[in-house]
Protein backbone atom coordinates (compact mmCIF):
# COMPACT_ATOMS: atom_id res chain seq x y z
CA UNK A 1 0.00 0.00 0.00
CA UNK A 2 1.59 3.47 -0.53
CA UNK A 3 0.67 4.95 2.99
CA UNK A 4 -1.82 3.44 5.19
CA UNK A 5 -1.65 6.94 6.93
CA UNK A 6 -2.62 8.79 4.65
CA UNK A 7 -5.36 6.73 3.55
CA UNK A 8 -6.13 6.80 6.79
CA UNK A 9 -6.66 10.20 6.81
CA UNK A 10 -7.81 10.99 3.82
CA UNK A 11 -11.16 8.15 4.48
CA UNK A 12 -11.26 10.62 7.96
CA UNK A 13 -11.90 13.54 5.77
CA UNK A 14 -14.52 11.95 3.86
CA UNK A 15 -17.59 14.07 5.32
CA UNK A 16 -15.93 17.12 3.93
CA UNK A 17 -19.32 19.35 3.24
CA UNK A 18 -17.50 21.61 0.36
CA UNK A 19 -18.26 19.21 -2.66
CA UNK A 20 -15.13 20.49 -4.74
CA UNK A 21 -13.00 19.64 -1.77
CA UNK A 22 -14.28 16.61 -1.55
CA UNK A 23 -13.90 15.92 -5.15
CA UNK A 24 -9.97 15.99 -4.44
CA UNK A 25 -10.27 13.47 -1.58
CA UNK A 26 -12.43 11.59 -3.17
CA UNK A 27 -9.96 11.40 -6.04
CA UNK A 28 -6.76 10.88 -4.01
CA UNK A 29 -8.93 7.74 -1.96
CA UNK A 30 -9.90 6.14 -5.45
CA UNK A 31 -5.98 6.16 -6.50
CA UNK A 32 -5.03 3.60 -4.03
CA UNK A 33 -7.34 0.79 -5.68
CA UNK A 34 -8.38 -2.40 -3.58
CA UNK A 35 -6.02 -1.39 -0.92
CA UNK A 36 -8.70 1.07 0.09
CA UNK A 37 -11.24 -0.98 0.47
CA UNK A 38 -10.72 -2.74 4.21
CA UNK A 39 -10.24 0.79 5.49
CA UNK A 40 -12.94 2.30 4.13
CA UNK A 41 -15.58 -1.28 4.99
CA UNK A 42 -14.04 -0.40 8.35
CA UNK A 43 -14.50 3.33 7.90
CA UNK A 44 -18.63 2.49 6.73
CA UNK A 45 -18.94 0.28 10.48
CA UNK A 46 -18.46 3.14 12.51
CA UNK A 47 -20.55 5.97 11.94
CA UNK A 48 -23.92 6.08 11.65
CA UNK A 49 -24.33 9.36 9.69
CA UNK A 50 -26.50 8.93 6.38
CA UNK A 51 -24.80 10.88 4.15
CA UNK A 52 -20.47 9.08 5.33
CA UNK A 53 -21.94 6.17 4.64
CA UNK A 54 -23.55 7.06 1.07
CA UNK A 55 -20.23 8.31 0.28
CA UNK A 56 -18.02 5.40 1.08
CA UNK A 57 -20.31 2.58 -0.29
CA UNK A 58 -20.11 5.17 -3.68
CA UNK A 59 -16.04 4.49 -3.19
CA UNK A 60 -15.77 0.92 -2.49
CA UNK A 61 -18.34 0.50 -5.50
CA UNK A 62 -16.43 2.86 -8.06
CA UNK A 63 -13.02 0.57 -6.66
CA UNK A 64 -14.50 -2.50 -7.50
CA UNK A 65 -16.22 -1.59 -10.97
CA UNK A 66 -12.78 -0.19 -12.30
CA UNK A 67 -10.93 -3.08 -10.93
CA UNK A 68 -13.61 -5.24 -12.66
CA UNK A 69 -13.18 -3.13 -16.04
CA UNK A 70 -9.17 -3.83 -15.80
CA UNK A 71 -9.14 -7.12 -14.91
CA UNK A 72 -11.66 -8.08 -18.07
CA UNK A 73 -9.86 -6.10 -20.18
CA UNK A 74 -6.93 -7.64 -19.72
CA UNK A 75 -8.58 -11.21 -19.86
CA UNK A 76 -9.90 -10.22 -23.77
CA UNK A 77 -6.76 -9.19 -24.26
CA UNK A 78 -4.26 -11.87 -22.82
CA UNK A 79 -6.84 -14.69 -21.38
CA UNK A 80 -9.72 -14.83 -23.10
CA UNK A 81 -8.98 -19.04 -23.84
CA UNK A 82 -10.34 -19.36 -20.50
CA UNK A 83 -13.91 -19.36 -20.50
CA UNK A 84 -14.73 -19.82 -16.84
CA UNK A 85 -12.30 -16.50 -15.98
CA UNK A 86 -14.62 -14.58 -18.38
CA UNK A 87 -18.00 -16.18 -16.47
CA UNK A 88 -16.85 -15.33 -12.94
CA UNK A 89 -15.43 -11.88 -13.91
CA UNK A 90 -19.15 -11.38 -15.12
CA UNK A 91 -20.52 -12.39 -11.50
CA UNK A 92 -18.07 -10.52 -9.63
CA UNK A 93 -20.21 -7.43 -10.92
CA UNK A 94 -23.01 -8.95 -8.20
CA UNK A 95 -20.84 -10.25 -6.18
CA UNK A 96 -17.29 -8.90 -5.62
CA UNK A 97 -16.00 -10.80 -2.87
CA UNK A 98 -17.23 -13.90 -4.72
CA UNK A 99 -15.38 -17.25 -3.60
CA UNK A 100 -13.65 -17.99 -6.50
CA UNK A 101 -11.53 -21.28 -4.50
CA UNK A 102 -15.07 -22.30 -4.05
CA UNK A 103 -15.87 -22.13 -7.73
CA UNK A 104 -13.22 -23.68 -8.94
CA UNK A 105 -13.17 -26.66 -6.77
CA UNK A 106 -16.76 -27.31 -7.56
CA UNK A 107 -16.01 -27.21 -11.15
CA UNK A 108 -12.98 -29.77 -10.29
CA UNK A 109 -15.19 -31.99 -8.55
CA UNK A 110 -17.62 -32.36 -11.66
CA UNK A 111 -15.22 -32.60 -13.97
CA UNK A 112 -13.40 -35.54 -11.90
CA UNK A 113 -17.12 -37.16 -11.97
CA UNK A 114 -16.66 -36.62 -16.06
CA UNK A 115 -13.71 -38.08 -16.21
CA UNK A 116 -14.82 -41.10 -14.42
CA UNK A 117 -18.20 -41.99 -16.68
CA UNK A 118 -15.68 -40.89 -20.02
CA UNK A 119 -12.97 -42.92 -22.35
CA UNK A 120 -11.60 -42.72 -25.95
CA UNK A 121 -14.01 -45.32 -27.09
CA UNK A 122 -17.17 -43.73 -27.32
CA UNK A 123 -18.59 -41.80 -30.28
CA UNK A 124 -19.45 -37.89 -30.03
CA UNK A 125 -23.22 -38.92 -29.49
CA UNK A 126 -22.11 -41.60 -26.66
CA UNK A 127 -19.73 -38.50 -24.80
CA UNK A 128 -22.73 -36.16 -24.86
CA UNK A 129 -24.70 -38.81 -23.28
CA UNK A 130 -22.21 -39.08 -20.38
CA UNK A 131 -22.45 -35.33 -20.04
CA UNK A 132 -25.73 -34.92 -20.22
CA UNK A 133 -25.90 -37.51 -17.34
CA UNK A 134 -23.19 -36.10 -15.29
CA UNK A 135 -24.56 -32.85 -15.75
CA UNK A 136 -28.03 -32.78 -15.68
CA UNK A 137 -29.14 -36.31 -14.03
CA UNK A 138 -26.38 -36.42 -11.23
CA UNK A 139 -25.79 -32.84 -10.65
CA UNK A 140 -29.07 -31.23 -11.71
CA UNK A 141 -28.83 -28.61 -13.25
CA UNK A 142 -32.01 -27.67 -15.16
CA UNK A 143 -33.56 -24.58 -16.96
CA UNK A 144 -35.15 -21.97 -14.76
CA UNK A 145 -38.59 -21.86 -17.03
CA UNK A 146 -40.36 -19.51 -14.41
CA UNK A 147 -37.93 -16.97 -14.34
CA UNK A 148 -35.85 -16.72 -17.31
CA UNK A 149 -35.79 -13.42 -17.27
CA UNK A 150 -34.47 -12.45 -13.92
CA UNK A 151 -30.65 -10.96 -13.30
CA UNK A 152 -30.10 -13.92 -11.01
CA UNK A 153 -30.04 -16.57 -13.76
CA UNK A 154 -26.96 -14.72 -15.18
CA UNK A 155 -24.56 -15.07 -12.73
CA UNK A 156 -22.17 -18.59 -12.09
CA UNK A 157 -22.77 -18.21 -8.05
CA UNK A 158 -27.09 -18.40 -8.85
CA UNK A 159 -26.17 -21.12 -10.83
CA UNK A 160 -24.02 -23.35 -8.86
CA UNK A 161 -26.52 -22.59 -5.85
CA UNK A 162 -30.04 -23.38 -7.34
CA UNK A 163 -29.12 -25.36 -9.94
CA UNK A 164 -31.00 -23.49 -12.37
CA UNK A 165 -30.19 -21.13 -14.85
CA UNK A 166 -31.28 -19.41 -18.17
CA UNK A 167 -29.69 -21.14 -21.79
CA UNK A 168 -26.80 -18.84 -21.71
CA UNK A 169 -25.50 -19.69 -17.89
CA UNK A 170 -26.20 -23.17 -18.14
CA UNK A 171 -24.84 -23.32 -21.54
CA UNK A 172 -21.31 -21.66 -20.86
CA UNK A 173 -21.14 -23.93 -17.89
CA UNK A 174 -22.13 -26.79 -19.93
CA UNK A 175 -19.01 -25.67 -22.52
CA UNK A 176 -17.03 -25.40 -19.31
CA UNK A 177 -17.15 -28.85 -18.34
CA UNK A 178 -16.98 -30.14 -21.75
CA UNK A 179 -14.02 -28.37 -22.54
CA UNK A 180 -12.28 -29.34 -19.59
CA UNK A 181 -12.41 -32.76 -20.65
CA UNK A 182 -11.32 -31.68 -24.38
CA UNK A 183 -14.64 -32.59 -25.79
CA UNK A 184 -14.47 -30.31 -28.39
CA UNK A 185 -18.27 -28.10 -28.37
CA UNK A 186 -18.35 -24.77 -28.59
CA UNK A 187 -21.04 -22.32 -28.34
CA UNK A 188 -23.14 -20.98 -30.99
CA UNK A 189 -24.64 -17.62 -31.45
CA UNK A 190 -27.90 -17.64 -32.30
CA UNK A 191 -30.63 -15.27 -31.78
CA UNK A 192 -32.66 -14.93 -28.27
CA UNK A 193 -31.30 -18.36 -27.77
CA UNK A 194 -27.63 -19.99 -26.86
CA UNK A 195 -26.90 -23.56 -28.32
CA UNK A 196 -23.69 -25.10 -28.49
CA UNK A 197 -22.29 -27.53 -30.85
CA UNK A 198 -20.42 -30.69 -31.21
CA UNK A 199 -17.15 -30.54 -33.78
CA UNK A 200 -15.30 -32.83 -35.64
CA UNK A 201 -12.03 -31.69 -34.18
CA UNK A 202 -10.82 -28.83 -31.75
CA UNK A 203 -8.90 -26.05 -33.96
CA UNK A 204 -8.23 -22.24 -34.52
CA UNK A 205 -11.46 -21.45 -37.19
CA UNK A 206 -13.95 -23.68 -37.11
CA UNK A 207 -17.18 -22.88 -39.76
CA UNK A 208 -20.97 -24.74 -39.67
CA UNK A 209 -19.38 -27.57 -42.35
CA UNK A 210 -17.17 -28.86 -38.91
CA UNK A 211 -20.47 -29.18 -36.88
CA UNK A 212 -21.53 -32.60 -36.39
CA UNK A 213 -24.18 -31.65 -34.30
CA UNK A 214 -26.07 -28.87 -32.21
CA UNK A 215 -27.07 -29.51 -28.45
CA UNK A 216 -29.63 -27.29 -26.46
CA UNK A 217 -27.93 -27.00 -23.21
CA UNK A 218 -31.36 -25.25 -21.46
CA UNK A 219 -33.33 -28.64 -22.56
CA UNK A 220 -31.18 -31.37 -20.91
CA UNK A 221 -28.80 -31.47 -23.96
CA UNK A 222 -31.19 -32.35 -26.20
CA UNK A 223 -29.34 -33.19 -30.01
CA UNK A 224 -30.61 -31.82 -33.27
CA UNK A 225 -29.61 -30.65 -36.36
CA UNK A 226 -29.14 -27.99 -38.48
CA UNK A 227 -32.69 -28.05 -40.07
CA UNK A 228 -34.29 -27.08 -36.51
CA UNK A 229 -31.85 -23.90 -36.75
CA UNK A 230 -33.61 -23.03 -40.09
CA UNK A 231 -36.99 -23.82 -38.72
CA UNK A 232 -36.13 -21.48 -35.86
CA UNK A 233 -34.65 -18.41 -37.71
CA UNK A 234 -37.62 -18.85 -40.37
CA UNK A 235 -39.86 -18.41 -37.38
CA UNK A 236 -37.70 -15.52 -36.26
CA UNK A 237 -38.39 -14.09 -40.10
CA UNK A 238 -34.45 -13.50 -39.97
CA UNK A 239 -32.28 -13.61 -43.05
CA UNK A 240 -30.07 -16.76 -42.47
CA UNK A 241 -26.39 -15.86 -41.65
CA UNK A 242 -23.27 -17.64 -40.76
CA UNK A 243 -22.94 -16.63 -37.82
CA UNK A 244 -26.73 -18.55 -36.51
CA UNK A 245 -24.96 -22.27 -37.59
CA UNK A 246 -20.68 -22.02 -36.73
CA UNK A 247 -19.02 -21.37 -33.39
CA UNK A 248 -18.57 -18.47 -31.95
CA UNK A 249 -15.36 -17.09 -29.95
CA UNK A 250 -15.18 -16.80 -25.71
CA UNK A 251 -15.30 -12.83 -25.89
CA UNK A 252 -18.84 -13.20 -28.54
CA UNK A 253 -19.97 -15.49 -25.42
CA UNK A 254 -18.95 -13.07 -22.47
CA UNK A 255 -20.30 -9.85 -24.44
CA UNK A 256 -23.20 -11.65 -24.79
CA UNK A 257 -23.83 -13.04 -21.35
CA UNK A 258 -23.53 -8.88 -20.41
CA UNK A 259 -25.48 -7.55 -22.88
CA UNK A 260 -28.31 -10.27 -21.66
CA UNK A 261 -27.58 -9.01 -18.16
CA UNK A 262 -27.93 -5.15 -18.86
CA UNK A 263 -31.14 -6.37 -20.51
CA UNK A 264 -32.79 -7.91 -17.59
CA UNK A 265 -31.74 -5.15 -15.55
CA UNK A 266 -33.84 -3.40 -17.51
CA UNK A 267 -36.74 -4.87 -17.33
CA UNK A 268 -36.72 -5.43 -13.50
CA UNK A 269 -36.51 -1.22 -13.64
CA UNK A 270 -32.86 -1.20 -12.47
CA UNK A 271 -31.36 1.00 -15.55
CA UNK A 272 -28.32 2.05 -13.04
CA UNK A 273 -26.95 -1.45 -12.95
CA UNK A 274 -27.58 -1.81 -16.83
CA UNK A 275 -25.81 1.70 -17.45
CA UNK A 276 -22.93 -0.11 -15.73
CA UNK A 277 -22.86 -3.21 -17.71
CA UNK A 278 -23.08 -0.87 -20.89
CA UNK A 279 -19.89 0.74 -19.44
CA UNK A 280 -18.39 -2.80 -18.49
CA UNK A 281 -18.62 -3.89 -22.20
CA UNK A 282 -16.34 -1.31 -23.48
CA UNK A 283 -13.45 -3.84 -21.54
CA UNK A 284 -14.14 -6.10 -24.24
CA UNK A 285 -13.41 -3.70 -27.60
Amino acid sequence: MKDAAELKALISLADEPDEQLYEQIRSRILSYGLDAIPSLESAWESTLEDKLQQRLIQLIHQIQQETLFTDLQHWSQFGYEDLLRGFILVTRFQYPDLDVDAITREVGRIVQELWHELNNDLTPLEKVKVLNHVFYDINRFSGNTTNIHLPENFYLKNLLESKKGNPLSLGIFYLIIAKSMRIPIYGIDLPKHFILAYTDEEKQSLTADDVVFYLNPFNKGAVFTKNEIDLYVKQLRLNPQPKYYEPCSNKNIIGRLIHGLADSYVLSGNNDKAEELRQLMKALD
